[in-house]
């Protein structure tokens, strides 16, 4: 048995969940969600607990089964409490700001790169050197923070570049040059 699949979900106060057949509706404070089950799998909400089960042991299902509870898990926590995913960026001259709704880097490139935010997904700039993705949908949180930070990957040798907060950057030493 899958030990994630087996595990119930806690409803938090204020969040709903609609289970319509095949189709999975979760409402909270920040937004809504959706989701198509697989088949062969069941989703029951028991005593403000959702449980997630499969029908038989075929290995799709079985690998299914833990996908599903964590994707809904997922869903459950991103309209109660959200997403977000924090960028630095290190590097003489390069810089974010917002202008409305949409940021603009400069990283040492010929030109501005001009970033609109897709729907469901908010971008701040905490200074000119941080930047923060918020949202309720963990996937596209993490797919917009990926997408900026391949604007300017940090690069291994002096570690310029957009990374997230906290990542580590392997370092190479460089050219060895002539020591006489």
């Amino acid at each position: 048995m899958s030990r994630i699949g087996q595990k119930p979900i806690a409803l938090p106060k204020g969040v709903e969940l609609k289970i319509d057949g095949n189709n999975i509706k979760v409402k909270g404070p920040k937004g809504a969600l959706e989701m198509n089950l697989v088949p062969f799998i069941e989703v029951k909400m028991e005593e403000g607990q959702v449980n997630v089960s499969r029908e038989n042991n075929v290995k799709e299902v079985r690998a299914a089964h833990g996908m599903t509870r964590a994707i809904l898990n997922n869903m459950i926590v991103g309209v109660s409490e959200g997403f977000q995913k924090t960028l630095e960026i290190i590097g003489v001259g390069y810089r974010a700001q917002m202008q409305g709704k949409n940021l603009v880097l400069s990283l040492g490139l010929s030109h501005p790169l001009e970033i609109t935010p897709p729907e469901g997904i908010e971008i701040e700039c905490d200074g000119p050197l941080k930047i923060i993705v918020r949202g309720i949908d963990r996937q596209l949180v993490g797919q917009v923070a990926s997408n900026i930070r391949g604007y300017r990957p940090p690069e291994p040798y002096k570690g310029k570049g957009i990374r997230y907060s906290g990542e580590y950057v392997i370092r190479k030493a460089g050219k060895a040059g002539a020591k006489s």
